[in-house]
């Protein structure tokens, strides 16, 4: 699997995997994480301007997406029930993790990926998303508390330092 910068002509393909992550979620019992049409067109587009949108190539097919943004997160100012591992060193954030059923791998190639950039990393999920809990938990990440995005929707928030 590689992975390499998302480009604008990569957009149906990226729209055809969130569409598969969506069904994914709701599958598991995650129906409110994604609603239809979330992440939007322009959130991908607003990824890939600056470079952060990346997508995972297996055999010439993207079959998955993320997005590795440097911090600081606004959304990560405050944490609720809990504290962040470190809230002085510089992070990462990685978002809109997205694969295909099919994908295996995707987790474990990103975040390769994503330790290039860095070694501090902080990832939110939805309560809801047992599958991305599972992961963070498998991969090193410890639970920090409860963010709120901008519309105010709760967030398990976790962080990694290696």
């Amino acid at each position: 699997m590689d992975i390499r910068p998302a480009r604008k002509a990569d957009l149906p393909a990226i729209l055809t995997v969130l569409e598969a992550a969506r069904g994914i979620m709701r599958a598991s019992g995650n129906p409110n994480q994604w609603p239809d049409g979330y992440p939007t067109t322009e959130m991908i587009l607003g990824d890939i301007g600056p470079g952060y949108g990346q997508v995972l190539v297996e055999e010439g097919t993207v079959v998955g997406y993320f997005a590795c943004i440097p911090g600081p997160d606004p959304t990560y100012s405050y944490i609720e029930n809990g504290a962040w591992l470190d809230d002085t060193l510089p992070y990462y954030v990685v978002h809109r993790i997205a694969s295909l059923p099919s994908a295996h791998g995707v987790f474990r190639a990103l975040l390769s990926y994503c330790e290039t950039l860095t070694r501090n990393i902080r990832i939110d999920t939805h309560a809801d998303n047992t599958i991305m809990q599972g992961l963070l938990k498998r991969h090193g990440f410890s639970y920090c508390g409860v963010i709120y995005l901008m519309n105010g929707s709760p967030r398990l928030a976790y962080q990694r330092i290696q």
